[in-house]
């Protein structure tokens, strides 16, 4: 068997993360019938943006928040973006746990390392900064379904969304945040 040079690797690597472009994040299509909702690739880039800015409002550790987001769903790239409907949370983990171990195992090891570590943090919510991670991710969640309604789709159908941010969210900033994306939604 001919080993992969570290350059294959990387490409396989980014190819897999490209896949993230052409998947919808599932949640629209299943609770608003959206036809073409925003993809988990749009979904990572606005949760960086914001993990940039609210890490940098606390001086928190910006790089390790920007590469526990880019990584949070990247096993999407292989299983798809599944919701809470589809499957319970410890099937879904092991199913994210299994593709994300075969998506970083393609990774030269001090990579694999490096990432996996990040990726089982945050799945484990157990630093500062997967929390933040978490708490983005529901905002990030909200702030889409503020941009829907501005699109035409009725309060009532964004409502689940809304209600999972806000009883996900406590922290200061992130909580003020959620109030004003929520503000005159009726």
């Amino acid at each position: 068997m001919k080993l992969k040079d570290s350059t294959t690797m990387i490409l396989d690597f980014l190819n897999t993360s490209a896949n993230l472009k052409k998947i919808p994040r599932q949640g629209w299509i299943d609770k608003l019938n959206h036809k073409n909702p925003e993809t988990v690739a749009e979904h990572t880039y606005l949760m960086s943006m914001m993990g940039m800015v609210f890490s940098d409002m606390d001086e928190m550790n910006t790089e390790k928040i920007l590469k526990m987001i880019l990584l949070h769903d990247l096993a999407e790239s292989i299983i798809g973006d599944m919701t809470p409907e589809m499957l319970s949370e410890e099937s879904k983990k092991t199913l994210e746990n299994d593709a994300m171990k075969k998506i970083l195992r393609g990774l030269p090891e001090p990579l694999y390392k490096r990432y996996k570590m990040l990726w089982d943090e945050f799945q484990a919510n157990s630093s500062e900064e997967s929390k933040l991670v978490h708490q983005i991710d529901k905002l990030e969640m909200a702030l889409q379904a503020r941009i829907y309604s501005e699109d035409g789709f009725k309060s009532e159908q964004l409502f689940p969304f809304f209600k999972t941010a806000k009883d996900t969210v406590s922290e200061r900033r992130i909580k003020e945040m959620l109030e004003k994306i929520m503000k005159d939604i009726d």
